[in-house]
């Protein structure tokens, strides 16, 4: 229906221009631009506003992209061009525990480049229950490869350099008003509905009456983007990492390889004690932390002081208004779960955006979206200050003979070096904050009565109960299951004797898409107990049963939200 453009119509001054779409999506950061492809996927009309200019330069903090993110991709078309790019494809992903960048290594956590990614053994990272291992990527690379795909959808519009000033609802329609930066000419934008994607400063948010909750500084960061040709060769006495961990007496911070050549970012976390950014000098903070001195050169590309926080928004939605990512949900970004918990909002909202406006889903079924994502963020945002005040207690507790060439600087760096790595491999090898999180309390699931697994971030157990993500295997033909997976709901069945065909009717008549993929049970390698396993869009179970439902509108009903 759209034609996709990245940039705003050339306006006549003066003029004000009024568009009609399904969705407007305001944003068009990662979790933007997810949910836009996401909505485009399933077949939805999308406006993404957005600030910046098309092409310009994003932030630099975010340097992962979670397995679970990378499954979405998958299923988008993306993830492909994702993997190609980012650090150079033999550069370890370790992350190396040192006294400084170029000082003394403590420990390592040994992480696959991407050349490695599918054939690795051993180690911690190794083991990932997925087509779509996570990758570790800055967010200078993610970015554009997103934008371009989602430009070339033809059923989305990127409007840049457009501010949304003004956001108004009824009960049929939202009025979204903003103006082109450019020429200053007012904007009308009128949508179904609208999905705030638009950072921690949200306006849609702002326009929903939400407000945030919860622990306000928990740690204050310095982060500098610097060139600084010489560094990889001053650590040239090391193995090279992905991420390096300075832990000393003086400053404690973290230098990310960007490019794997002459690009780092660096983190410099400041002490409890030091309430105020302007306290801490940041080109000695910055030399502390390399472990370098004034005759090293480097070039500053950007900066940026954050606080790290624990805020979660005490409401989701508001009629036909939703948000996601930080306009929901602000913590310290530990395991990767700051953008990556976003795209994960955006996915859980959109199917259900889409089945309602495609028509086989009543507006009901928009209730299901704060239900199942408020909890598991208020649960994942403790989790992450919880490692948070561990990773401060650490910094804090460095010795002061931790580089010292002598009996007991050996035994402080032997000491720190098993702590270090038992505290952090769980979050750096975190297949549990991406697999073991679950809806218990959902309106649009059918439960059971059987207690899901504990939830942890480091490890899970995979799960067939309702709530859970279905366990992903490896299909006889050598596919993924998620790839034999239709783009609604989907029945898996595990004896092919078992009837379904009154389920399959009801779900035509409802207009319902259901695909049926039969899996041997050998095929299914234990992870399937049940011989029927119904999964919604996003690939969360909403269903399981040894035989067919009795009543098969009925379940249809509760798992759409029609029996609300």
């Amino acid at each position: 229906m759209h034609a996709a453009r990245a940039t705003n119509p050339r306006w006549c001054k003066g003029m004000e221009t009024s568009m009609r779409t399904q969705v407007l999506v305001v944003g068009a950061g990662p979790v933007g631009l997810t949910a836009a492809m996401d909505l485009a996927s399933r077949g939805i009309d999308v406006v993404v506003a957005e600030i910046r200019h098309a092409g310009d330069p994003p932030s630099v903090k975010c340097n992962h992209v979670s397995a679970r993110s990378m499954e979405i991709f998958r299923r988008l078309g993306v993830a492909a061009k994702l993997r190609d790019a980012g650090l150079p494809a033999d550069f370890p992903n370790d992350c190396s525990y040192r006294t400084t960048a170029t000082g003394i290594e403590l420990c390592r956590i040994d992480i696959p480049s991407r050349a490695r990614r599918y054939s690795a053994t051993g180690g911690p990272d190794t083991w990932w229950p997925t087509p779509e291992p996570p990758h570790r990527i800055n967010q200078v690379y993610l970015e554009p490869i997103l934008f371009g795909h989602a430009a070339a959808q033809p059923r989305i519009i990127i409007l840049a350099r457009t501010e949304i000033t003004d956001i108004e609802q009824d009960d049929d329609r939202v009025v979204a008003l903003g103006r082109d930066l450019d020429s200053g000419n007012a904007l009308r934008i009128e949508a179904d509905f609208v999905v705030g994607c638009d950072g921690s400063r949200s306006l849609v948010r702002k326009s929903m009456g939400a407000s945030l909750s919860g622990t306000p500084v928990i740690q204050r960061v310095q982060s500098t983007f610097i060139e600084a040709p010489q560094l990889r060769e001053l650590m040239g006495a090391h193995k090279p990492a992905w991420m390096v961990l300075s832990l000393n007496p003086r400053r404690s911070g973290t230098t990310v390889a960007i490019d794997g050549h002459d690009r780092w970012l660096i983190h410099n976390h400041l002490r409890p004690d030091e309430p105020e950014f302007d306290s801490v000098d940041r080109d000695w903070s910055i030399r502390a932390i390399l472990g370098v001195d004034a005759r090293f050169e480097y070039k500053i590309l950007s900066k940026e002081d954050w606080v790290g926080r624990r805020l979660v928004a005490d409401r989701f939605r508001d009629r036909r208004v939703f948000i996601c990512g930080d306009a929901a949900h602000l913590w310290m970004p530990y395991a990767g779960y700051g953008m990556n918990a976003g795209i994960a909002d955006a996915v859980d909202l959109c199917w259900q955006l889409a089945a309602h406006l495609n028509g086989w889903a009543p507006a009901s079924i928009l209730d299901a979206y704060e239900a199942e994502r408020q909890p598991i963020t208020d649960q994942v945002s403790r989790f992450a200050m919880d490692h948070a005040m561990k990773m401060m207690a650490q910094r804090g507790g460095v010795s002061a003979e931790i580089e010292d060439d002598t009996p007991r600087g050996h035994a402080a760096r032997a000491s720190l070096a098993r702590a270090a790595y038992d505290l952090n491999v769980q979050q750096y090898c975190c297949a549990g904050l991406n697999f073991g999180y679950y809806y218990d309390a959902s309106p649009i699931i059918a439960y059971d009565g059987e207690t899901p697994p504990a939830y942890a971030m480091g490890s899970f157990t995979p799960s067939t109960v309702p709530g859970a993500r279905a366990p992903h295997v490896f299909l006889r033909d050598g596919r993924s299951l998620y790839d034999a997976f239709g783009a609604g709901y989907t029945l898996l069945r595990l004896d092919p004797a078992i009837d379904v065909a009154r389920l399959l009717a009801a779900a035509e008549q409802r207009g319902m898409p259901l695909a049926l993929v039969d899996i041997a049970p050998d095929e299914a390698n234990g992870a399937y107990a049940e011989k029927l396993v119904l999964a919604r869009p996003d690939q969360h179970i909403a269903w399981r049963g040894h035989a067919a439902p009795e009543d098969p509108q009925g379940l249809l009903a509760r798992i759409t939200g029609a029996a609300a």
